[in-house]
């Protein structure tokens, strides 16, 4: 996915946020398979759903948290 304000492909938490908010089923395909290859990665996911949770709506935000505190539970 081309971010629109990165100059950069690397899944840094802007990426992550990007990706999880304006993504479609393929760049989501992409940030799993990063996800599982990379702990850490999960925890970025985490870092960034934080700041989304609080708005019922933010559904994919929700998702996304709860995929990752799956995988590292």
């Amino acid at each position: 996915m081309l971010h629109r304000h990165l100059t950069h492909q690397q899944f840094t938490l802007a990426a992550i946020d990007d990706v999880i908010a304006r993504g479609s089923r393929p760049d989501w395909a992409a940030l799993r398979r990063a996800a599982l290859a990379d702990p850490a990665m999960l925890e970025k996911v985490l870092w960034v759903c934080q700041a989304h949770v609080a708005d019922p709506y933010a559904q994919r935000y929700h998702f996304w948290k709860q995929y990752a505190e799956r995988y590292l539970a």
